[in-house]
């Protein structure tokens, strides 16, 4: 028989409110009975695509993440707009980010972040039957895309190249799919 884990909230107190992140510092009670507090990331969720141009090349991006000090090789992605539909927010970025628009678009799994002190919640997609499209990058967005091989990617998941765990986790996704895919 399992024990109820679950914490109740006594109080919340919000500690900022931003454009991508809200913090709130949340006073609980444990199962325990004992008093402690939780630091709470608020996110509104986002998309991330796998863009498979032919059953052998996909489309990442490459840009600057300031948290990481460094450019980090990806997969496109970006955040949900309030009340956006997820599948929508998928469509929008593949054109945004890379300029293409999908024939097919297949939700692979939805993931937490960080569940230990987030709410994001990313859901990730692969998209095939690609065609080019029109779209324009956020402002404050600078990238490059990099077409390679599919195996490439891969590879650059074992060498340590791709760090991003969205990018890890779809694209290894993709590559157990990838022999039922019809393109």
């Amino acid at each position: 028989m399992s024990q109820d884990l679950t914490e109740k909230v006594t109080s919340t107190k919000r500690i900022y409110d931003g454009r991508i992140i809200n913090l709130r510092l949340d006073t609980i009670v444990l199962p325990n009975g004992k008093m402690s507090q939780r630091e709470i990331v608020e996110h509104k969720g986002a998309i991330a695509v796998v863009p498979m141009l032919d059953r052998d090349t996909v489309i990442l991006v490459r840009q600057y993440r300031s948290p990481t000090g460094g450019t980090l090789l990806e997969i496109p992605a970006g955040s949900l707009e309030v009340d956006e539909d997820i599948d929508v927010c998928a469509h929008r970025e593949l054109a945004e980010e890379i300029k293409y628009k999908a024939g097919h678009l297949d939700k692979l799994f939805s993931m937490y972040v960080a569940p230990g002190y987030s709410t994001e919640i990313i859901h990730v997609y692969v998209a095939y039957n690609l065609e080019p499209t029109s779209g324009e990058t956020d402002e404050d967005e600078f990238l490059d895309l990099v077409t390679m091989p599919f195996a490439e990617a891969i590879h650059k998941i074992h060498t340590g190249e791709i760090q991003d765990a969205k990018s890890i986790s779809g694209l290894l996704q993709v590559e157990r799919l990838l022999p039922n895919l019809e393109f």
